[in-house]
């Protein structure tokens, strides 16, 4: 169900966005403590990724990553399964701010995603009156609704040439708020896996950038660790939303950069900040 034409959502991190301010973000994958997500707040992060689509993280411990981040002034997107639109509530329920909705191809496909998001009469999420939110303390819905609505973010993810076909029209639905595109699947999809550079990307960038520009949405780019490459693409109309890594990946850097220090050192001393 699309969202009423006309309604804008008072977003502190779409503002951010807009404003051209960066956003950094931590995906998490592997982590299943608020260890990870108070590393995330203290190392100058402003949002964490938790994906749900590449792990087995359960709905429980995302629902308690995210409460964390948002008692933390983080703002806690989740990437969901493709197609599992059924977990977008409880998600939402217990803490999240953020939905990323992966290979959305059609308008019908990001309508059911926006529809699970928002409260009636902009879509049909069910109506509670407890979240963490507001510290769980009871609030009637003529209050709770509008501002779950405006805390709710919705991010269509495209990954594919039919995606980025449809970018124009997914980004006029009023419920969608950002579009992303994700450079690993799509490139793979278009035959070039792993070319981020190639042209065929760099025009399915400049065509989602155009929808969201003709429509006032925001566009991110994820996939890409090449910042030179990623700021080529702001003329494009990509948002500075940046997705520094995840925790599995940034793990095996720090761990493979202190063996290669170990195996390199000639001294018999341990390096700093190691543990008995």
């Amino acid at each position: 169900m699309a969202e009423a034409v006309g309604r804008t959502r008072r977003n502190p991190f779409l503002a951010r966005l807009r404003a051209g301010e960066p956003a950094l973000q931590l995906g998490i994958r592997s982590g299943r403590t608020t260890d990870v997500v108070r590393v995330a707040a203290a190392s100058g992060h402003h949002s964490v990724l938790l994906d749900l689509e590449h792990s087995t993280m359960p709905l429980d411990v995302a629902g308690a990553l995210c409460a964390t981040a948002s008692d933390l002034g983080l703002t806690p997107f989740v990437r969901i399964p493709e197609g599992d639109y059924g977990s977008i509530g409880r998600l939402l329920d217990t803490g999240a701010h953020g939905i990323v909705a992966p290979r959305v191809e059609t308008v019908a496909q990001a309508e059911q995603v926006s529809g699970a998001c928002r409260f009636p009469p902009a879509g049909a999420r069910s109506q509670l009156a407890m979240v963490p939110l507001t510290g769980l303390r009871p609030t009637p819905a003529s209050e709770l609704n509008p501002l779950l609505d405006d805390a709710t973010i919705v991010q269509i993810l495209l990954e594919t040439p039919l995606g980025i076909g449809n970018a124009d029209a997914i980004a006029a639905l009023d419920g969608v708020d950002m579009l992303a595109i994700g450079a690993n699947d799509l490139t793979a999809e278009l035959g070039i896996p792993g070319q981020f550079a190639h042209p065929a990307v760099r025009e399915a960038i400049a065509e989602a950038g155009a929808a969201c520009t003709r429509h006032g949405k925001l566009l991110m780019v994820g996939g890409i660790a090449d910042r030179a490459l990623l700021d080529s693409f702001a003329p494009l109309g990509v948002s500075p939303l940046w997705l520094t890594g995840f925790d599995t990946e940034l793990l095996y850097s720090a761990a493979a950069a202190r063996a290669a220090a170990h195996l390199g050192a000639r001294s018999g001393t341990r390096s700093e900040g190691t543990s008995p």
